[in-house]
């Protein structure tokens, strides 16, 4: 069987109004053919694949098109056009295909198009046609559509929050080789609830989160006729016309049962949206002074407001600002993104004292910030990620400066990179981050990286474009009702 892969991915937050361009997927790295396979045939949703196709023996790979930004705002039309364009021309030039890997994010939006994983599952099916097998493989944050629903064959999202993409790449493999062997001939079951919740109990090793995940594997493990299941609970911050969580159930032509399983993963996950509401992060002001006064570090304190992984711009200085007033020592890990950090320290010397206004400059939702330190990095910087979510992938940071300032190490960086969350980043720039006492992480729940030296992590209840209190957005697209931003009884 010959199967070409396509893997298109970014998460949207459209409360952040600074666009998504080609910049952004350059930085993450933009393959054509074969170099895909070179550059990540070992790692995330790609390695997976590829060890299934391996397993199966009888599988021709076919790599198109490869293109990954860090989460952001929405497509600006250029880069929509773009990426759009890339995967048109690498479908028709492919050739004949007996199946198609499309490997999306789920939760992309750009200007004047809410669902662009949507447009390209549907491009993709007027290339290749009514009879060659579409298999989707998304993050489980994806919001899904009728488009997305209508033209692909199946779709398997990822399992656990951490993500697991090589699993996930794993198992979108296996089924799209059973149907276009024809080994099972999908029956589709899909639900929308109307229900979005921040993103603190989005961890799937803890109840609330833990019970709606493990119910789905379960389905899956009693009954045979079921080829896989799919939990979707939204990422929080997309205002879009057809927003909301989803389940979606795949069955060997049983739709009976197909509907009876998406009904009860219905049932389960509204029966817990209060829980999922519950909040653990606390004010700034209480988070810095619980990680100062910590008897050891290094104290994770995340920036829940401003989340680089959620699609923020990762240019708050709130807690910053928080550590510098309080007389924090620290040290403490600080990322800022600051676009323009290049020009401002364009002739400024390693090892000297300067003064630079930093913050704000991304998002627009926050005030900027002047600091006084010692410059001791400056210059362009990238790094590898070996495992995870991010496995396989150099993250280019654009140019970056460390800034030595009386709180710990300022990181500025010109690019959104991974928003500090990955030590590896600090110890590229010569800083080893186990001598902190209190590390910055843009994201509220992707703290895994720095579990092997953390023995705490505070939530810091931060404003921005993926804060907490969702209710406080500035909601416009969202079809209501929708829980909790209104009441309601029942989700059918």
């Amino acid at each position: 069987m010959r199967i070409g892969l396509i893997w298109v991915s970014q998460e949207t937050s459209t409360f952040n109004p600074s666009p998504t361009t080609k910049e952004h997927f350059a930085s993450f790295g933009i393959h054509h053919g074969q170099e895909i396979f070179d550059t990540l045939g070992s790692s995330g949703s790609v390695g997976g694949y590829l060890k299934a196709a391996d397993e199966r023996g009888d599988v021709e790979s076919v790599p198109i098109f490869k293109a990954r930004a860090g989460a952001g705002g929405r497509l600006d039309s250029e880069t929509f056009a773009y990426l759009t364009g890339e995967v048109e021309r690498g479908l028709r030039e492919a050739g004949e295909l007996d199946g198609l890997a499309l490997q999306l994010h789920g939760a992309c939006s750009a200007e004047g198009v809410d669902d662009v994983d949507g447009y390209i599952t549907e491009m993709a099916r007027g290339i290749v046609g009514d009879d060659v097998p579409i298999v989707l493989t998304l993050d489980h944050h994806a919001n899904i559509t009728a488009l997305m629903v209508e033209h692909s064959d199946a779709m398997v999202a990822y399992r656990t929050q951490p993500h697991d993409p090589f699993n996930t790449g794993y198992e979108g493999g296996h089924v799209l080789f059973r149907i276009v062997a024809g080994e099972v001939r999908p029956a589709t079951a899909f639900r929308k609830l109307p229900l979005i919740s921040h993103q603190e109990q989005y961890l799937t090793s803890a109840h609330p989160m833990k019970t709606w995940f493990d119910r789905a594997r379960s389905i899956e493990r009693e009954n045979s006729g079921v080829v896989t299941v799919s939990t979707f609970p939204m990422q929080p911050w997309l205002d879009v016309e057809e927003g909301g969580w989803s389940v979606v159930v795949y069955t060997d032509g049983d739709q009976a049962l197909a509907d009876r399983c998406a009904d009860e993963l219905g049932d389960l996950a509204w029966s817990m949206r209060a829980e999922f509401q519950i909040k653990t992060s606390i004010p700034m002001a209480e988070a810095v002074a619980r990680a100062e006064a910590a008897p050891h570090g290094v104290i994770v304190l995340s920036d829940t407001g401003d989340s680089v992984l959620g699609g923020a711009g990762g240019d708050s200085t709130m807690l910053l600002r928080e550590m510098l007033e309080t007389g924090v020592q620290g040290p403490a890990l600080v990322p800022v993104v600051h676009p323009a950090i290049g020009d401002l320290l364009e002739a400024s010397q390693v090892d000297t004292t300067v003064t630079v206004e930093i913050g704000g400059s991304v998002s627009g939702m926050y005030e900027p910030i002047t600091l006084t330190g010692t410059l001791r990095h400056f210059g362009p910087a990238s790094f590898e990620i070996g495992e995870g979510v991010f496995g396989g992938l150099v993250v280019d940071l654009g140019v970056t400066a460390v800034l030595e300032v009386p709180c710990g190490s300022v990181v500025i960086t010109q690019r959104h990179g991974v928003g500090g969350v990955h030590p590896e980043m600090y110890r590229h720039l010569g800083i080893d981050p186990t001598t902190a006492k209190m590390a910055v992480l843009k994201t509220a729940s992707n703290f895994q990286y720095f579990a092997d030296i953390s023995p705490e992590t505070i939530r810091a209840d931060s404003t921005g474009p993926t804060q907490s209190e969702i209710t406080d957005l500035p909601w416009q697209r969202i079809p209501r009702p929708i829980y909790p931003l209104d009441a309601m009884d029942s989700w059918r």
